[in-house]
């Protein structure tokens, strides 16, 4: 069959999506007030590191600029300097402002506009890192051996100012063309670094197409579907992330001299052997040589992301990467509140030695914790000033202690939200640019094949969609498939095989 004219936008409101969650964007006054009169409650108590030259890299158009980043080679490895917006020093812990951004919990993103953690007067103004403005900031100070691997560590409070703001395409494109900011010229290096040390922990990464919904600049009110390329750029920069994010957490599980361990994690089970197994299966008969003693990860960053069988096999290793959560010890030796949130009657530490599972996240291949965006995440502050505390041999605040439960809460209930948002915002566009589009035939990659009352999964690469498909399609082909169903109304999408 052959195709029409192909439409590359269509006109999609998001309102719909926003009420249905019950999304309000508009900030209660009081704590808008806050906001607008935040001061530095640590003025005064900063070290000066304004010379050095940080920038920060984030997407284009972004004004939360949570993350600035100097990294410099050394004669014997690399020096990481890490500054985060410092948002524990302006937001008052029993004010409006706490009260509504613990309701809220996290930033959530639609493609027309944000609905955001913390008012834009402080997350997009005072507290961001915005290019040639000094700001208060909690600055990672980390040494690394030439392998990347942290050898010490500090982080203290600080005034910082970064230089420039950058983002992930002109980033990559400065290095391929070898002009690189003085501030991130060892990047490449120091990621790629990273990268393999990662995969020698057992860590997994994915490289699934990651579809994007952007506005068409030439039609008011239309939105395309894109596939968003991850550049290399993307990876070197998650590693300062994820090292931070490492350390961070092995701060909070050293505890302080009593053995009194204060923890908030992020922390993902291992997967299942049977899963593993049924990947091996999958891989076998897709012709993919997988040796018996080769980690999965590092399967998986041998294998052409641009292969049916690479998408095949990335979209079964999400089912490895289930069951992510939080951790929370809080010092009490009686109980420790974990990923399950069940309560223990273990001594802290001890469950540490006993139960490192627990403790991990098995897609890092080590313990981690958010502490590196929390203009955007409300459990990074509380983590940042465990880490603070611990660092200095000072108490944690009463009010992070007091208040971990109810964050690990808030954050579960908005993760699930987040993604569910994520998720109908694509599957809107998806319906409405594909609804005049019904009894057409597409080319489409089988990445699942059905089984049992499940249909397959196909990825259709023009316009760029993941959907479900009736008949079945042998797993890892390119098949033809026909459209059969497309309705933005309920937001669901149907290919039949054969067309």
């Amino acid at each position: 069959m052959e195709l029409h004219q192909r439409i590359v936008s269509a006109p999609v409101d998001f309102g719909a999506i926003r009420s249905e969650f019950g999304l309000a964007s508009a900030y209660p006054a009081e704590a808008t007030a806050e906001a607008r009169d935040a001061s530095d409650a640590f003025a005064g108590f900063r070290i000066d590191r304004t010379d050095l030259e940080f920038v920060t890299i984030d997407p284009p158009g972004a004004m939360d600029l949570d993350q600035a980043v100097h990294l410099e080679r050394t004669e014997t490895g690399f020096t990481v300097h890490y500054a985060i917006a410092d948002v524990a020093a302006v937001i008052n812990p029993d004010g409006a402002l706490a009260r509504e951004s613990g309701s809220r919990g996290q930033t959530f993103y639609l493609p027309d506009g944000t609905v955001p953690l913390h008012p834009p007067e402080l997350s997009e103004d005072s507290a961001s890192l915005l290019p040639e403005q000094t700001r208060p900031a909690v600055l990672w100070t980390i040494e690394c051996d030439s392998a990347g691997e942290p050898l010490e560590y500090a982080v203290e409070r600080a005034l910082v100012r970064s230089r420039a703001r950058l983002d992930y395409a002109g980033v990559q494109a400065d290095a391929d063309a070898g002009r690189l900011h003085p501030s991130i010229a060892a990047l490449p290096e120091f990621g790629q670094r990273r990268i393999e040390a990662g995969l020698a922990r057992g860590a997994i990464g994915l490289r699934l197409p990651s579809q994007s919904i952007i506005r068409d600049d030439g039609a008011d009110g239309h939105w395309q579907l894109v596939v968003e390329p991850r550049t290399a750029a993307d990876d070197w920069n998650e590693q300062v992330s994820l090292l931070t994010g490492m350390v961070a957490a092995r701060i909070m599980l050293q505890g302080d001299s009593s053995g009194d361990v204060i923890a908030l994690l992020r922390t993902m089970p291992p997967p299942a052997e049977s899963a593993i197994a049924a990947m091996r299966r999958t891989a076998a008969a897709l012709g993919v040589d997988w040796p018996a003693d080769q980690p999965v990860g590092q399967m998986l960053a041998l294998l052409d992301p641009n292969t049916p069988a690479a998408l095949v096999l990335m979209s079964e290793a999400t089912g490895l990467l289930r069951g992510a959560g939080y951790t929370v010890l809080n010092g009490d030796p009686d109980a420790a509140t974990e990923a399950t949130g069940q309560e223990s009657a273990e001594n802290t530490s001890a469950a540490a030695e006993r139960r490192p599972n627990l403790l991990q996240h098995s897609a890092i291949g080590a313990p981690y914790a958010h502490v590196t965006a929390p203009l955007r995440r409300l459990g990074d502050r509380f983590a940042t000033e465990i880490c603070l505390a611990r660092h200095a041999k000072t108490e944690v605040p009463q009010w992070v202690r007091d208040g971990l439960t109810e964050v690990v809460s808030t954050l579960r209930r908005t993760d699930a939200m987040a993604n569910k948002i994520e998720r109908a915002c694509i599957d809107l566009t998806e319906s409405t640019l594909l609804s005049e589009r019904v009894g057409q035939a597409f080319d489409a990659v089988v990445i699942r094949e059905a089984n049992g009352n499940r249909a397959a999964e196909i990825f259709i690469a023009d316009p760029p969609v993941l959907g479900p498909c009736n008949g079945e399609p042998p797993e890892g082909s390119t098949v033809r498939v026909q459209l059969t169903s497309a309705d933005p109304t309920t937001r669901k999408i149907v290919f039949t095989y054969p067309a």
